[in-house]
């Protein structure tokens, strides 16, 4: 008997997930509360990363304060829509996460595989904190939230304002509300089956 857990979810959910969902460029001023970013939270930390290492932080800017701190730092073509967005998440990697492993990962000792490897720290911190990012959007739209990630933006000048003086380094953000529809661009193609994938 097929577990549960396993079964797959109806056209509806998928819609929302992936198919309907939509990047946002323009967003509605309707607040996010503090219990939906915790929810948001409570489900995008279980999904997997290597040796459970959990690399991503999360900085929710959602204060007009905040917004103006981030702002010199946007790319002009993402200036209006990040701060008419009512938050912005900025998805920064600790470089340090391998010093939580005795915590998260205790069955080994896999902070020593990290320690002085520069080249492992660097691959798989930015490879699992994009994995997080990307949990961070899928738990958005399935708590009813639209988003728009963006790379546009000056990672330096985000990591002194925001991350000064830590071991935490920007890596991309997305910016979360009830999307404006008006503002959307035609939904660009995707490649088939067969341009992108094989099966062996």
């Amino acid at each position: 008997m097929r577990n549960a857990m396993a079964a797959p979810l109806d056209s509806s959910a998928l819609a929302q997930l992936f198919t309907a969902a939509r990047t946002h460029n323009g967003f509605q001023p309707e607040s996010i509360a503090d219990e939906t970013l915790r929810e948001l939270y409570e489900l995008l930390k279980w999904g997997p990363t290597a040796a459970n290492g959990c690399p991503a932080r999360f900085v929710f800017v959602r204060s007009r304060e905040a917004k103006e701190r981030l702002k010199p730092a946007l790319a002009p073509g993402n200036v209006e829509k990040t701060m008419a967005a009512p938050v912005t998440v900025i998805i920064g990697r600790d470089m340090a996460f391998y010093d939580m492993l005795p915590y998260l990962f205790p069955h080994t000792d896999a902070r020593a595989w990290f320690v002085g490897n520069e080249a492992l720290i660097e691959e798989t911190s930015l490879r699992d904190t994009a994995l997080q990012g990307a949990y961070l959007i899928l738990a958005a739209r399935a708590l009813g939230l639209d988003c728009g990630p963006m790379g546009g933006f000056d990672k330096a000048l985000v990591d002194r304002e925001f991350f000064a003086g830590t071991t935490i380094k920007s890596v991309f953000l997305v910016n979360l509300g009830h999307g404006d529809p008006a503002k959307l661009f035609p939904r660009n193609p995707r490649l088939s089956f067969e341009e992108a994938c094989q099966i062996v």
